[in-house]
C-alpha cells in the first residue's frame, strides 16, 4: 500500500528545527504540487535549488516530517524556475508516481497543507491562529482554542458469502474501478457498527461476523481507513442505494476482475480474498 515504503523510514514527530540547504520543499497550489523531475521520476526541490530566487526562503516555513532523516517543509508564495524539469502537477499523480516513498511524502504533505489552510482563523472567535512550538497544533491566543490535524475514521468492508465477494462501483465519481463497501464513522458509533450500518445502507444486506483486517492512512481524503471482512447473514438479495453506488454484484473468487496494485487497502483486501478465499 502507499504507506509501505520500507526500507525508507517516515518519521512524523513534530520537530520544528530550522531548514538547511539540503532540506526539501513541498509547495502546493490548490490541488497542484511542485515537482522537480529527475530521470522520469518525481523529486522535490531543495532549499538550495530555490534560494537564489527567494529572499525570505528561510524565514517563512512550516516543518512537516522527515523521510530517511531528510526534513520536509511546507512553503507558500515562492518563485520557482521555469525550466523543463520543474512543473506543477495534480496531486493525483501520487497514486502512481515513482519512487513510492516520495509519492507518500507528497500526498502526506498535501494533507497537512489542506489542514493548515483551513485552520488559519479560530472557529470560535475569529482570531488568527498561531502555531505551537511543541506539537503539531495551532491555537488561538485570545480564547485558547486548540486545533489538531483532522483525521476522519472510515471503514472498508469486504462482504463475503462463501466463495463470493461483494464488489461495487461508486456513483457519480471519476473513480470507475471496482471497490468495496465503504463509509465514514459517525459520532457515537463504534467502527464495528459503522460496518453493519454502511452495508445495510448501501446494499440492504445484513452481516454477522465482522473480522478486522488492517488499516491504512489515506491522505487523499484526510482519512484513516480500517478494513474489515464481514460474513453475510440472511438473504443475499442486493438493494442498491443508487445515490452512493452505480452497481454492486457478487463475484466468485476465481472470477474477480481486479489486478493487484501497491496502492490501496481496498485493492489489497480484494486480492487477499481472491487468493485465499473466505477469512
Amino acid at each position: 500500500m502507499i504507506q509501505d515504503i520500507e526500507p525508507h523510514q517516515f518519521r512524523n514527530e513534530y520537530r520544528p528545527q530550522p531548514p538547511g540547504r539540503d532540506s526539501y520543499i513541498l509547495y502546493y497550489r490548490k490541488k497542484q504540487v511542485l515537482i522537480k523531475w529527475k530521470d522520469g521520476e518525481i523529486a522535490f526541490p531543495k532549499f538550495s535549488d530555490l534560494e537564489a530566487d527567494n529572499d525570505h526562503l528561510y524565514e517563512n516555513y512550516t516543518y512537516l516530517f522527515s523521510v530517511d532523516g531528510d526534513s520536509y517543509y511546507l512553503l507558500h508564495n515562492i518563485v520557482f524556475p521555469t525550466k523543463a524539469n520543474y512543473s506543477l502537477e495534480n496531486t493525483e499523480i501520487f497514486r502512481t508516481a515513482e519512487p513510492r516513498h516520495l509519492a507518500f511524502a507528497g500526498i502526506t504533505g498535501y494533507q497537512l497543507y489542506n489542514w493548515y489552510g483551513i485552520r488559519k482563523y479560530c472557529g470560535r472567535c475569529g482570531t488568527l491562529m498561531q502555531h505551537s512550538d511543541k506539537e503539531r497544533m495551532v491555537f488561538c491566543p485570545e480564547c485558547n482554542n486548540m486545533e489538531y490535524p483532522k483525521i476522519c475514521p472510515a471503514v472498508i468492508v469486504g462482504v463475503t458469502h462463501g466463495n463470493r465477494l461483494l464488489m461495487s462501483k461508486y456513483a457519480n465519481r471519476d473513480f470507475a474501478k471496482y471497490a468495496l463497501i465503504a463509509g465514514f464513522t459517525e459520532i457515537g458509533e463504534t467502527v464495528e457498527n459503522t460496518v453493519r450500518r454502511e452495508v445495510m445502507e448501501e446494499v440492504g444486506l445484513k452481516v454477522g461476523k465482522v473480522k478486522y483486517y488492517k488499516s491504512q492512512p489515506w491522505a487523499f481524503t484526510d482519512t484513516i481507513l480500517m478494513g474489515f471482512f464481514a460474513e453475510l447473514e440472511g438473504d443475499e438479495t442486493i438493494t442498491l442505494d443508487r445515490e452512493e453506488l452505480a452497481m454492486a454484484e457478487w463475484f466468485e473468487r476465481e472470477d474477480i476482475p481486479v489486478k493487484e496494485t501497491n496502492l490501496s487497502l481496498t485493492n489489497e483486501m480484494i486480492i487477499y480474498f481472491k487468493k485465499n478465499g473466505n477469512v
